[in-house]
């Protein structure tokens, strides 16, 4: 990774990423397309702070980050996109796989996204049986209500009734049944993000509508704990066809980063796991 600070803003060199494959993957929610003159453009959020980045040609592992300081980029944008991990030496490791090397050959451009984790934390309770862009819809409808994406001390006291706006559906009373529990102390996410992974699932678990799935995805993309490995459908039929017994040794302790490479893989290229599932 190397960058520079320009007039129009950062001018970031990074080979291990594509807008699409880290943007488009169903990991972050508040991110959309908009016309450019470049290859790709994305404008989206860290909490509130906006960006626009635009990825110049394809694969071409030059992006700029518009209107972005140096400062902003150092302390905001640089965390956000994982730009501290060595996804190259990553990919190495996971080419001793098969599968893994597959993977990461077709969707080599994905990073994880450190998120806020309140953000991530009612954005996946809020993907439950459902789809992307209604997932999309209710967020936005969410940041309608309160001028942004609210924080948790800004939704204290709110009732499932009062986010009837969103259109949730049942998902409301699980953001209620969250929002009370960290505010009121029941739940602290200072103590989650101390806790070994497993732990700190059974402890989201608390929350009604969180399971194993979402609970994994928010530890993963939430709180950084890369160890952290969600199973949906997707990775159910991956696990049973690839890894029946058990995951290979070369991801230990970045499991979820290895996930990101296989859900992407298998769930756009087309392989064929799906009529394997027994």
């Amino acid at each position: 990774m190397d960058y520079e600070a320009k007039k129009e803003g950062i001018i970031l060199y990074e080979k291990d990423m594509t807008l699409d494959d880290t943007l488009d993957c169903g990991q972050a929610f508040r991110w959309e397309v908009v016309p450019s003159d470049y290859f790709r453009t994305y404008k989206g959020y860290f909490k509130n702070t906006p960006l626009t980045i635009s990825e110049t040609e394809h694969n071409s592992g030059k992006f700029i980050l518009h209107g972005v300081s140096e400062n902003d980029f150092l302390n905001t944008w640089y965390d956000y996109f994982d730009l501290g991990t060595d996804y190259g030496e990553l990919k190495r490791r996971f080419s001793e796989d098969e599968t893994l090397s597959k993977a990461c050959d077709y969707a080599g451009g994905v990073r994880l996204l450190k998120q806020d984790r309140e953000e991530c934390l009612i954005s996946f309770i809020l993907s439950q049986n459902n789809n992307i862009p209604r997932i999309k819809g209710i967020i936005g409808r969410l940041c309608d209500m309160y001028g942004g994406f609210p924080d948790f001390e800004k939704m204290k006291g709110v009732t499932a009734d009062e986010l009837s706006p969103l259109r949730a559906g049942f998902r409301a009373k699980y953001i209620e049944d969250c929002v009370r529990r960290v505010t009121d102390g029941e739940l602290s996410l200072d103590s989650i993000s101390q806790m070994p992974t497993n732990e700190a699932a059974k402890a989201l678990m608390t929350v009604k509508g969180i399971g194993p799935k979402v609970a994994m995805c928010v530890l993963l993309f939430g709180f950084y704990k890369t160890d952290a490995y969600p199973v949906d459908v997707w990775i159910k039929r991956v696990n049973e066809r690839f890894y029946p017994n058990g995951l290979p040794d070369c991801v230990k302790g970045v499991e979820g980063i290895a996930q990101q490479y296989l859900f992407h893989y298998i769930r756009t290229s087309g392989e064929n796991v799906i009529s394997t599932e027994t």
